[in-house]
């Protein structure tokens, strides 16, 4: 048999004792002062709950309304457009579940380090990107023709980034991912370089250490084996592509995704350097 762990009693049985005495000692008329009483409370309590949503929801309005005004048009753009691109990837299979908006949320907060302002505009966007008819295709369209290369490559490693955030991470997802690559025009190879990353990762369950080589051969797209000279015509190409001038118009956070992408490569680059050198 079960236990069941005892609850205290409510106070439903209170009201009805009190009300009965209200109407013992100061019969009909008090009782009805009494219920009116509880009846204009219980309305005051609604309205006071109503008006501290309503207060909320206006002041949560005016902190986004007043965080768009300060980023540029360019900026605003792309967090929309990143944003509901990936709405559509959890949209994939046809459910939005808590966990994959909390997995979003998370993204955003820890990854990006958006603060509690930056945070409403972005739940706002979910929100209104839940709503949107309009398609992975015409968005991803509207993405490449409206950014250069260089802002395609930051996006597709923000939606590898938040793929694998997600454990265990869905082969359809990542299907997906390169499809978009392919979509965004951003070539194999690049394509290759960011999933590689991530890939190895997941396969180790953490990011690897100084002397893990096959990490640093996958920052910089090689198989593991790669002269170095091979590694240097990678590491020019990928420096020039992710330096953080080329995509300080999105915003912040976004020329810092840059930076972290150009401290892993340049810590490759140094890893092989040395080795070569003592060849």
């Amino acid at each position: 048999m079960e236990y069941r762990q005892h609850h205290q009693p409510g106070c439903g049985g209170c009201l009805l004792l009190i009300a009965i005495i209200i109407l013992v000692t100061g019969g009909a008329p008090a009782l009805f002062n009494f219920l009116g009483f509880l009846l204009f409370a219980g309305l005051f309590f609604i309205l006071l709950l109503l008006a501290v949503g309503w207060g909320f929801s206006y002041y949560v309005k005016s902190r986004i309304s007043s965080y768009e005004a300060s980023q540029t048009e360019t900026h605003n753009r792309f967090v929309f457009l990143l944003v509901n691109i990936l709405v559509k990837i959890a949209q994939a299979d046809g459910h939005f579940t808590k966990a994959e908006l909390q997995t979003m949320l998370n993204f955003f907060q820890y990854n990006l380090r958006y603060d509690q302002d930056q945070m409403y505009w972005v739940k706002q966007l979910i929100k209104e990107a839940r709503e949107q008819p309009a398609g992975m295709n015409d968005l991803l369209q509207e993405f490449r023709e409206t950014f250069a290369y260089e802002p395609r490559l930051i996006l597709l490693e923000l939606i590898y980034q938040i793929i694998y955030l997600k454990q265990p991470v869905a082969e359809a997802e990542i299907q997906l991912a390169r499809n978009i690559a392919a979509f965004l025009h951003i070539s194999a190879y690049d394509q290759r370089t960011i999933e590689a990353k991530y890939k190895y990762r997941d396969q180790r369950g953490a990011t690897a250490g100084p002397g893990a080589e096959e990490q640093y051969y996958a920052v910089l797209g090689l198989e593991p084996g790669a002269d170095f000279n091979t590694v240097k015509k990678a590491y020019r190409k990928l420096s020039m592509q992710y330096h953080p001038d080329k995509v300080g118009h999105l915003g912040e956070e976004f020329q810092r995704v840059a930076e972290e992408k150009m401290k892993e490569i340049n810590m490759a680059y140094d890893y092989f350097k040395k080795k070569f050198e003592n060849v």
